[in-house]
């Protein structure tokens, strides 16, 4: 005759001991995928900086050699991000209204908190005339960077990239 008491299956303490150790292990895990989640902004944010700021110097570059028309009183820099994308005309093209585009899309900032509004309002635009120590917006775009007040892995503002 069988017993009844010897069914097949996990008693209730195994059951907490098990839960516990997934526990355990997932409170180790959190943090390192927050660590993980924000490596990859980081490194979001450091191409967003390089493309818009390569796309900066190509622009100088194409007004310095005259292939945008530049006023001799300017620094040649374009006067807002828009210009990067929706290109300016080459005067030294053959080809009477080629454009010359630098950018396809502006980069949103990824450590900017709002998601909803035009990219080139999560970047924070650096004149010609002002300085590095306390940037300020003026008649052309010489440097972007971020708005952002939260602090880096390494320890450095991410505005200060």
């Amino acid at each position: 005759m069988r017993s009844y008491r010897q069914t097949s299956g996990f008693t209730l303490v195994e059951l907490m001991i098990t839960v516990a150790i997934i526990g355990v292990l997932a409170m180790g895990v959190a943090p390192l995928a927050k660590l993980g989640i924000q490596r990859a902004k980081e490194a979001e944010l450091r191409a967003a900086l390089r493309d818009i700021r390569t796309a900066i110097d190509a622009y100088k570059d194409a007004a310095d050699s005259g292939r945008i028309h530049k006023d001799f009183d300017k620094s040649g820099y374009p006067a807002n991000l828009d210009d990067l994308v929706n290109g300016v005309e080459d005067v030294k093209s053959p080809t009477h209204g080629k454009m010359i585009y630098f950018l396809r899309r502006i980069p949103r900032d990824p450590m900017n908190p709002d998601a909803t509004g035009p990219a080139y309002r999560t970047w924070g635009l650096r004149s010609y005339a002002s300085t590095a120590e306390s940037p300020l917006p003026g008649e052309d775009i010489f440097d972007v960077y971020s708005l952002s007040k939260r602090v880096a892995i390494d320890g450095t503002p991410y505005s200060k990239w």
